[in-house]
């Protein structure tokens, strides 16, 4: 079976390096001293990308393990969570709340928009008796990005705890911890980190570790449980069996992502994909706040999404995603995070778009690839056109 060359928001390519470091001869992490000082050396890596003293934990489940984890390990019956939605995981922090018994009150924004934080101010100014709010950096079903570098230090001036979703956004958008006062940041490592499905990582503020450890009652989990970490590196133990593979990985990729500008490199790139759509006259969906590493299109009159699908994988080898929820089928989103961030891959992509767009009846007013390619170049990119 041939596989495609993918190019959604996640998962996305592997870089040589990283396949070969998944093959590397392994040792038992639960036993061996040597794997515990290895866990802590990429945990360090993660609080430079990061940018933050915190501690940082990587625990072994895919992004959404840490979004629970997070509420779980937080929540007591009865405690009031304000969720602050403004697109589908925004929303989604609610049913972790509810499951672990707090009840929730949500600030729900227009979802076309970033959060508006004076709206957000007048709210908190009526009500903030609150023990944590949920946020999402990035939407990534919308393409959105928003500014938790201004919400987060508003909670705090009401004492109120904050749980930040990075998964999207983590290596390729702006992210200082402990600058904008996160209490909880989450990321995962199959999206700009360019890693293997399979791994999240957080990191935890003072505050929100007094908050976990000094609970009433005990956490409603076993896995989930973040407060089963505590003093780990001291006793060397681990709660579970550390998938050391997928760590072995997550360090050669945080190697590279370390030693380069990533976020500019996802901004120029972000800004060129913009820039080109918009000049072929269609249009995206985010209306401010727009995202590093991803953009969601939406399909003018004529096109549906699974035909364009179909024409991009089989004229192309490109395997290409719509959304969720509300979205899908209306947009198709561009995933320009991590390896897939390069000039070469998204001219390669927007040619396939462009030409499948066509071969729907869809006229552009440009095609998206030239323009692309010009505005890039204006900013020292290039674009490297393979046969």
């Amino acid at each position: 079976m041939s596989v495609p060359f993918v190019l959604t928001p996640g998962p996305i390519y592997l870089s040589n390096e990283v396949r070969e470091a998944l093959g590397r001869e392994f040792t038992n992490p639960d036993i061996d001293p040597n794997f515990y000082e290895f866990y802590k050396n990429v945990c360090t890596k993660l609080q430079k990308l990061m940018k933050t003293e915190n501690e940082v934990l990587i625990l072994a489940g895919e992004g959404i393990l840490g979004l629970e984890a997070a509420c779980c390990s937080l929540t007591e019956e009865g405690d009031r969570v304000l969720i602050i939605d403004n697109g589908i995981f925004g929303a989604g922090f609610e049913d972790f709340v509810k499951l672990y018994g707090g009840e929730t009150v949500v600030f729900k924004s227009d979802y076309r928009n970033e959060i508006d934080v004076n709206e957000l101010k007048t709210f908190l100014e009526r009500d903030h008796n609150f023990k944590y709010a949920t946020m999402v950096h990035c939407e990534t079903p919308s393409g959105i990005k928003n500014p938790v570098d201004k919400i987060c230090p508003l909670l705090k001036e009401y004492g109120i705890l904050s749980v930040v979703d990075s998964v999207s956004g983590m290596g390729g958008d702006e992210l200082e911890t402990d600058k904008w006062q996160i209490d909880i940041v989450l990321g995962g490592s199959q999206k700009c980190l360019s890693a293997p499905v399979g791994l999240t990582f957080l990191s935890l503020s003072k505050a929100a570790l007094d908050a976990i450890y000094d609970r009433k009652a005990p956490v409603k989990s076993f896995y989930c449980n973040l407060a089963a970490f505590k003093d780990w590196y001291k006793n060397k133990w681990f709660p579970y069996t550390m998938p050391i593979h997928l760590i072995y990985a997550l360090d050669k990729t945080l190697d590279r992502t370390l030693s380069g500008d990533f976020v500019n490199r996802h901004k120029v790139i972000a800004e060129g994909i913009r820039y080109a759509v918009k000049k072929a006259g269609l249009e995206i969906y985010a209306q401010s706040g727009f995202s590093n590493t991803v953009t969601a299109v939406l399909l003018p009159e004529g096109a549906d999404f699974p035909t364009l699908q179909k024409y991009i994988l089989e004229d192309f080898g490109i395997l290409a995603g719509s959304s969720l929820g509300y979205l899908e089928n209306k947009v198709i989103r561009i995933g320009h995070m991590g390896e897939n961030c390069t000039g070469a891959n998204m001219y390669r992509f927007l040619t396939a778009f462009t030409y499948s767009l066509e071969k729907a009846g869809v006229k552009l007013k440009a095609n998206l690839q030239d323009n692309f390619k010009k505005e890039i170049e204006k900013n020292g990119f290039t674009v490297t056109i393979k046969d």
